[in-house]
């Protein structure tokens, strides 16, 4: 999931409301590394993907550094990141708002993440071997052991491994790169935290295994695809619950 149909990071967030990806913004915090900035915005990538930072919301510096136990250093680097990507304003005097996110922006990301994943998957096909097969297999084992005991944490991990398999099969590393850089405005808790999301991926691993081993091409493509169309409308159900689209 992290470079999958669903990924990011592993965030949290920020004023004392709950958060449908599962816990509080207030009780996050965030270890010390030298890419602590890069968590940051993971985190506040995902907080406003799943509008808990809701457009036209400030996000406050010194807030933000003290919920996540952070220095104001790597925050403020991280909104400098969110606003080259366009996910938040610098207002003069006022600080860094959030966008507007709407439904257009979520349709292209999944639509451009499905093209370059149908990319990868069909050139999988031309060279997946039958152990390589087992392999993705095995990854999608540990998967629906994840899904079915209700861990997010390793529903995540399995998720990642099961792609980051399947791509390194496909030996397309430019490719891989850009879908990984573009599910990271997936955010990769609240589908992990869905157990009906954890059983489309499982039975969808299944069957584009099958398809690879009966190299039906047609069936790679769907079950590819499907993944991602399922991940849109989650999403979009998720954000018009929240009536930010109201």
């Amino acid at each position: 999931m992290k470079s999958s149909a669903t990924s990011s990071g592993k965030p949290s967030g920020s004023d004392g409301s709950e958060t449908r990806a599962g816990g509080t913004r207030g009780q996050s915090r965030l270890r010390r590394r030298p890419q602590l900035s890069e968590e940051v915005a993971a985190h506040l990538r995902h907080l406003i993907m799943t509008a808990d930072f809701r457009p036209g919301e400030f996000i406050r510096l010194d807030d933000t550094a003290e919920r996540l136990d952070v220095s104001v250093t790597p925050v403020r680097e991280a909104l400098l990141t969110l606003r080259g990507e366009g996910m938040v304003s610098l207002e003069p005097h006022r600080g860094y708002m959030v966008s507007e996110l709407d439904r257009i922006d979520v349709d292209d990301l999944f639509w451009l993440q499905g093209e370059i994943a149908i990319k990868l998957a069909l050139r999988t096909a031309e060279v997946i071997t039958t152990e390589q097969l087992d392999e993705l297999a095995w990854c999608n084992q540990k998967l629906r052991v994840a899904v079915t005991a209700g861990d997010s944490t390793a529903v995540t991990d399995a998720e990642f491994e099961f792609h980051r398999q399947h791509n390194l099969i496909a030996a397309g590393k430019k490719l891989a790169w850009f879908l990984l850089s573009a599910t990271r405005y997936t955010p990769t808790q609240l589908y992990a935290s869905d157990p009906e999301w954890g059983a489309v991926a499982v039975d969808s691993h299944d069957k584009l295994i099958a398809a690879y081993r009966a190299g039906d091409r047609d069936e790679v493509i769907v079950q590819t695809r499907r993944q991602f169309t399922d991940g849109a409308a989650r999403l979009v159900n998720h954000l018009e619950q929240t009536g930010i689209w109201d």
